[in-house]
Formats: structure tokens, sequence, C-alpha cells
């Protein structure tokens, strides 16, 4: 059993209490209404009002022009209390907006700042049209067009067809070709403002119908010899490509860390409906299967939590590395969640297929979900991005005894703010959290001495590493690209265990003296280490059963209390089911 939940000073404390609790069907921003929003294929009106009312696009918004956005823990933090209701809400009516702004945050000018800031602090939305869809992933094959102008200024023309709310934007971040020649400085970024744009050089294409996330409007836009000033370019000329993969770094991180709120939900809606099931004339929860699937989804969350967390601490901490964290992050965390949430829908039976009733919500969360896996860069994308980056990490990093900052993995500690303009393309093969690991293991506190796993499963990493180490310094040209072959991509995905050990022993062993007895106990850490996939293809071993027991202990001991199933343990809107 744990300690009772901290309460921590926090704008997500402020958040939750205006959203409520979401299961009460008095609640006018409950589940009931979200879902029905869901069935019309609409945004939930009301709750976006309450959004407004708690001044959401602050949160987007850099300090300096006005906003609350100072450290992106906090906003993970934040807009896990949105995802966890509706991730409609949490895309369409806010994430939207910050991937869109974190381009102008890194490359626009002071100007272009300080009107995409207006937009954002008066409850406006700007919207990002990145990809198209003869090219998806492929940026460099973008074929949308704003050419330079002899007198200056672009002409704009082609199309961009999915676009996240690009009917309700003001604005729109737009990565477009600036040179018809081939090459990374052929494409550029625009601040397209709607307000300046010609009637009849500018129309929508029709809004596409999705499986999940259904309220989000996708959309399209296509444009016919458009006119645009010579102001409208963000950063310099050719460099879209460039500021594209820094936005990324930040979006890519934290993105994924805010859909671990859906799972928290999902889980939460499992105890609640099996915890008052009777099978084989017994409550389903003492099925020794059903304990072991609980058990294991939440300790695959706390995985997630304590990698994404790492992660994002390290966009202040060490921004010239995390070229390698977001790709990571995003690569693997989603597949984490995605295969909870199926884990899951298993457990609920052909509940979990129902549209209505007491646990409607979790087929909603189910569907979307699966935007984790390839909303804004699929999963393949980020291993390709990994990949030619590995024969250099190899020489310069895996082999070296650099240590990163301590606060990396300090939850206490203070953050500088994000360094938006300290972000860089390519880590240049330096990153210092995977050789880490060997070092965190050797002064690891004595109670680990009880859970042997811990070092079993670190040492084989720290030798995995050495093993990559061996065999990425040799890696042909050939096979790092994207015709490279399946055993080769495979290396990406040890190399990204490796990153993924090193931030929980990391974590564990930075915070033994945190007010919470949960993250001093080995337990967590072992158990989260044992759940790391360590052969490519195949599942990651069960939980032991003793730490089955623990993490399902702990699972119920937080749903009964209405507490946050992850690493910072926050009390929740949620009434107390013990209450009932």
């Amino acid at each position: 059993m744990t300690e009772q939940a901290i309460v921590l000073p926090h704008r997500a404390d402020a958040l939750e209490q205006r959203l409520g609790d979401p299961r009460d069907p008095a609640n006018p921003l409950g589940f009931a209404h979200i879902l029905a929003a869901d069935e019309r294929a609409e945004m939930f009106a009301d709750g976006e009002r309450a959004l407004d009312g708690y001044g959401l696009g602050a949160e987007f918004v850099p300090a300096r022009y006005g906003g609350r956005l100072t450290r992106l823990d906090e906003l993970v933090e934040v807009m896990r209390s949105v995802y966890r209701r509706d991730p409609c809400l949490g895309l369409g009516h806010g994430v939207s907006s910050f991937i869109a702004s974190v381009n102008i945050w890194t490359a626009g000018s002071e100007e272009q700042c300080r009107q995409v800031a207006d937009l954002l602090l008066s409850g406006r939305k700007v919207a990002v049209a990145y990809h198209e869809l003869a090219h998806g992933n492929d940026m460099v094959g973008t074929e949308f067009e704003a050419l330079p102008q002899p007198g200056g200024g672009f002409l704009l023309n082609g199309r961009k067809e999915v676009v996240t709310n690009l009917r309700r934007a003001d604005a729109v971040v737009m990565f477009a070709r600036t040179d018809r020649r081939p090459g990374s400085r052929s494409h550029s970024q625009i601040l397209l403002d709607k307000t300046r744009i010609p009637s009849d050089r500018m129309g929508y294409l029709p809004r596409f119908a999705t499986v999940g996330m259904r309220g989000v409007q996708l959309g399209g836009m296509e444009f016919h010899d458009c006119p645009l000033p010579a102001d409208a370019l963000v950063g310099p000329l050719g460099h879209g490509l460039e500021t594209a993969l820094k936005s990324f770094q930040v979006t890519r991180t934290t993105l994924v860390a805010m859909f671990t709120g859906i799972l928290d939900t999902a889980l939460r809606t499992c105890v609640r409906h099996l915890s008052s099931r009777r099978l084989y004339g017994r409550p389903a929860t003492e099925l020794p299967e059903v304990r072991s699937a609980l058990a294991t989804t939440h300790a695959d969350l706390l995985l997630c939590d304590a990698f994404a967390t790492v992660a994002t601490r390290a966009l202040h901490l060490a921004p010239t590395e995390t070229a390698i964290h977001s790709s990571a992050v995003k690569y693997f965390v989603s597949k984490v969640l995605m295969d909870a949430m199926n884990r899951l829908s298993a457990l609920l039976g052909s509940h979990f297929y129902i549209r209505e009733g007491d646990h409607a919500i979790f087929q909603k969360l189910l569907r979307d979900s699966q935007l984790a896996g390839f909303g804004h860069a699929a999963r393949a994308a980020c291993q390709m991005s990994l990949l030619p980056q590995l024969p250099l990490l190899a020489r310069r990093s895996w082999r070296g005894t650099e240590a990163p900052p301590a606060d990396l993995f300090r939850l206490d500690a203070e953050l500088p703010c994000v360094p938006f303009d300290r972000l860089k393309v390519s880590a240049g093969g330096r990153e210092r959290l995977s050789p880490s690991l060997e070092s965190a293991l050797a002064a690891a506190p004595g109670p680990a001495d009880g859970h042997p796993g811990i070092q079993r499963i670190g040492r084989h990493l720290t030798d995995e590493l050495r093993r990559l180490a061996d065999i990425c310094e040799c890696l042909p040209a050939g096979e790092l690209s994207v015709a490279a072959g399946s055993a080769t991509y495979d290396l990406t995905h040890r190399y990204v265990n490796v990153l993924v050990a090193a931030a929980c022993v990391g974590l564990w062993r930075g915070n033994q003296d945190h007010a919470d007895r949960f993250l001093t106990d080995p337990a967590w850490l072992a158990g989260v280490l044992s759940r790391i996939p360590l052969h490519p293809g195949r599942p990651p071993a069960r939980l032991p059963d003793p730490l089955e027991q623990h993490f399902f202990d702990e699972l119920m001991e937080r749903h009964a209390s209405a507490t946050s199933l992850g690493l910072v343990r926050r009390r929740l809107a949620d009434r107390d089911p013990r209450e009932n």
C-alpha cells in the first residue's frame, strides 16, 4: 500500500477541479457529454469553453511573451488532465496550436512570436501544415510551393490535405517548397495570416472522416497564385526542414508523454468494471490472469512515464542531445501504450466494444489512442531518424564516461526555461544518457539488492551497448538509409532499450530523498525494467510474481483513493470510489 497522495501546488490541480469528476452524470463536462459529441463527430463545445475559461492557450506561450510556458514537464501534466478525459480536446483544442507555435518560438522573428502569442493568449488557434498525402513523412518530397517573387514576397500554389483545425485557425504555419531544385535547402516555413489572403486565391478542401479523434477537424486547403508578403517567412530562406526537425524534438517528446493520460483512464475504467464483476463464483479481480494483466499494464504506464519524463527534462538540460531522445521516446512509448490499450480491451471483452453505458469511454479512448503510433510522425520514421546517427554515437559516446546532468533525474530540481535557440538538428554523435547506465547501476543504493532483476537486466543492457558499439561503428553507408535490412533496423530497437533503462535507473537513484516513498522503493524500478522488450519482435517478460502483487496492490490503492497512476501521484477530481 502507498502513502496518501502528495498534493503539489500545480496548475494541473486547478484544471482538474475546473473539469470535475468525469464520471459524475451531473457534470456537464463529464464522459456522457464527451461521448455524445464523439457520436456526432464534433468537438466537445462545453469542454472547449471550459478550457478557454482556464486560459489553456497561455500554456503554450513562453513567459517572455506573456504566457505560462516555462517548464515542459508542467505543460505535460496540465495536458494529461485534458487527455485523460477527451483526447479530442487535447489535440483539437490545444496541442495542435502548440505544435504550430513551437516552430515560431524556435525560428520566428520577434514580431512573429508576438503575433502568435497574441493569438493564443486571446483563445484563438494556430494550425500547422507539414505533410502531404502523396509524400507522408518524406518532407523533402513536399510539392506545395511558396516561390520567391522578383519584386519580393512569395507566390503560393498547391494543396495541403490533412491539417488539424485548418478552418478554425486564424494563422497557419506552412512547410513549403521555396526552390524547385532538389536538396535540403529547397524548403522553408511561412506564417500565413488568413486575414491577409485574397478570398479568390484560396479554397478549403472537404473534411476527412476518421475512426478515432472523431471530433478533430482534419481538412485541407488549396492555393492558386496566392501572394504573400516577404515578412511571412519564418527563419532563413531554405531552413524550413531544419526548423521542423528542431521543433519535432519538443513536440514528439511531450505529445506522447501526454498520451499516458489516456492509459490512466483506460486502466481505471477496467479496474472499475472488473471490481464489480463476478466470474466463476468470485470477483473478476481475484482471477490470477486478470490481476496479472492489470499489474502489467500499470508497470507499463510507469515505464512510459519514466522515459518520457527524463526526455522532457532533457529538453531543458541537454538540448543538443534531444534529437536522439525525442525519436526514441516516440518510437518506444507509443508502442507500449498501444499494446497496453489492446491488453485492456481483452480484459473488458465485449464491453470494450459497447458505445453506451458506464464504460463506453473505453472504446473512444482505444480509438483515439492509435494516433500515438502514427500522428505527427510514424514510429518507422523515428527509427529512420535514429538509424544514420548510430555510427557516430558508437564512436563518440557509447564507450564514454561523461555523466548527464544530475538534475536530469531529480524530480524536485528546478529547470531553466525552454532553450528553443539551443536545439540542434543532429546530436553529432554526442549522447550521455545511455552510457550512464553502467555507473548508475554501480552506485545503486543497498535496497536494490533485494531485487536481483535490476542488476541482471542492467548488466544485460550495459553489455548490449558494448555489442552495439562494435557493430554500429562499422555499419556500411548502404545500411543507414531506408534501404537498410530488418536486422539493421533492430539495432535502433536495441539501442532505445538501453536509453529506457538508463532513464529508469537514473530516476530511481536520483530520487532517493524524495518525499514520496513510492519513488524510493526499488520495486517499481525492478518492475519497469522487467517490462523492457529486450528482444526485437518478441513481447517483454511477465512481471515476477512478487512484483506482480506489488503493482496490483499499488494500482488498487491508487484507484480507491482517486490518485493518478503515474510516477508523481496526483489527487484527481474523481470522486473517491470508496464513497460509493
